[in-house]
C-alpha cells in the first residue's frame, strides 16, 4: 500500500483547524453507546424530516425545481426502510407507500431511462412489494431493468455513485425472480465501472475507488495523493453491502465483491479523522479538511454491518464505529435533528462547501439516509 508522505503530519493539523473553526461547542461524548441512545438519534433525525417534508410528492427545489423521486430522496427512503426494520412503525411504512403512490411507481425519466440516478427509487419500491405484492409497485422499475439488459449495453455506470443507485437493484430482482440474468448482468456493469472506466476507477493498490475517469490519475489532490471522495467510496460501501446482503452465498461473483468489500474497509480504518469522522478527500485532508457526515455515515454502514455478520474482527472495527457514531451523534445532530457537517451534492472535495454545524446542504434527504442506514447497523451491533 502506497505510504503517505504528507498525510499524516498534515492530519493533525487539519483537525486542529477544523475544531478552532466550529460555529458549535463540541459536546462531550459519552462512554459508551446504547441501542436506546441509537434508536432515540434515529428517530429524532427522522420525524425532523417527516413533519418537515409532510407532502412526499411535492418537488424539491434548489436552483430549480426537481421531482422528489430521485436519488436524494431515494437515499432517505432506503434509510427509512432500514429503520423500518428495527422499529416498526406504520408512519414509516405509510410514509414510503404514499411516496411511491404519488409518483406512480415511476421513475423521473420512464421506463427507458438508462440514468442510475432515476432508477435508485426502484430499491424502495421492491422493499415494499416484498411486504405487499401489489403489481404496481414491481411493474415499472422491472421493465426499466429488462429494457436495460435487452440492450446489451453495460457502460451506463460512469460515476461509482451509480453502483450504490442501481446495482442493488439488480441483486433483488435476481432473489425475487431466481433468474441468474439479473446476477449476471449485474456484475458486467460493475465489472465495467471497476476495470474499465477510464482505465478502471478502482485503485487495487489503495484499495479505494476514483469517483469517475476525471479522477483517475495524473489528476492530483493538492497534496499530490490520489482523489478519493469520502461519499463517492461510501456509495460503493453501501452497494457491496446491499449486494451481499442479497444474492446467495453460492452466487459466482460472490466471493470478488467480498475480497473488495473487505479491501474498502481495510483502507478505511487508518484514514479516520482523531475526531471520529473522516474527511471529505481521504486522502489529502488539507484539500477541504473537516467533519463530513454522509460519508462517515456510510462508512459506518458497512462496517457495522460486517461486524453484524462476523465478516470484520471486530476488535478492529467497532472502536473505530462506536468512534464514528459517538462523533456524529455529539457533534452533527441538532436538538432538533437536524444533520449539520452534511457536504452539499457534487462529485469531489470543492464542492458543496462550505461544510459546518449550522451549513444547509442544498438537499438534506440523501445525508439522513445515510445516517439511517449506518445507525440502523450501529442499533443492531449494539443489540447483540
Amino acid at each position: 500500500m502506497k505510504i503517505f508522505n504528507t498525510y499524516t503530519a498534515t492530519l493533525l493539523i487539519a483537525f486542529f483547524l477544523s475544531a478552532c473553526s466550529s460555529t458549535k461547542k463540541v459536546v462531550e461524548q459519552k462512554k459508551e453507546i446504547t441501542a436506546g441512545d441509537v434508536l432515540q438519534s434515529l428517530q429524532l433525525t427522522n420525524r425532523y424530516f417527516m413533519n418537515k417534508w409532510t407532502d412526499t410528492g411535492k418537488p424539491i427545489y434548489t436552483n430549480r425545481w426537481r421531482p422528489s423521486n430521485i436519488w436524494t430522496r431515494a437515499v432517505y427512503y432506503e434509510g427509512l426502510m432500514a429503520l423500518y426494520q428495527i422499529d416498526k412503525n406504520n408512519d414509516y411504512y405509510n410514509y414510503a407507500v404514499d411516496w411511491g403512490n404519488k409518483h406512480e411507481w415511476g421513475m423521473r425519466n420512464g421506463v427507458e431511462t438508462r440514468n442510475a440516478d432515476d432508477q435508485a427509487c426502484g430499491q424502495t419500491y421492491l422493499d415494499l412489494y416484498e411486504i405487499e405484492q401489489k403489481p404496481e409497485r414491481i411493474q415499472k422499475i422491472k421493465a426499466n431493468i429488462d429494457y436495460i439488459i435487452k440492450s446489451g449495453k453495460v457502460d451506463d455506470w460512469t460515476w461509482i455513485d451509480a453502483i450504490q443507485m442501481a446495482m442493488p437493484i439488480y441483486a433483488k430482482l435476481g432473489v425475487m425472480t431466481k433468474d441468474q440474468t439479473y446476477f449476471d448482468y449485474m456484475y458486467k456493469m460493475y465489472h465495467h465501472s471497476k476495470t474499465q472506466e477510464g482505465g478502471g476507477l478502482y485503485n487495487k493498490v489503495d484499495k479505494l475507488w476514483w469517483r469517475d475517469k476525471d479522477f483517475v490519475p495524473p489528476y492530483k489532490e493538492p497534496n499530490g495523493e490520489d482523489c478519493y471522495w469520502s461519499r463517492g467510496n461510501g456509495w460503493v460501501v453501501a452497494a457491496l453491502v446491499r449486494v451481499l446482503s442479497l444474492i446467495p452465498e453460492n452466487e459466482v461473483h460472490r466471493a470478488e465483491y467480498m475480497a473488495d468489500y473487505k479491501a474498502l474497509m481495510e483502507a478505511l480504518v487508518p484514514i479516520q479523522r482523531p475526531d471520529g469522522f473522516w474527511n471529505v478527500s481521504l486522502h489529502d485532508p488539507t484539500n477541504f479538511g473537516g467533519r463530513e457526515t454522509s460519508g462517515t455515515a456510510l462508512f459506518v454502514y458497512g462496517m457495522a454491518w460486517g461486524i453484524n455478520n462476523g465478516l470484520l474482527d471486530a476488535k478492529i472495527y467497532r472502536p473505530v464505529v462506536e468512534k464514528a457514531w459517538k462523533a456524529m451523534t455529539a457533534e452533527a445532530v441538532h436538538p432538533s435533528g437536524f444533520l449539520g457537517y452534511l457536504q452539499g451534492t457534487g462529485k469531489e472535495p470543492k464542492d458543496g462547501q462550505p461544510v459546518s454545524f449550522s451549513s444547509q446542504p442544498d438537499f438534506e434527504d440523501y445525508g439522513l439516509g445515510c445516517f439511517l442506514l449506518g445507525g440502523t447497523e450501529v442499533y443492531k451491533m449494539m443489540s447483540n
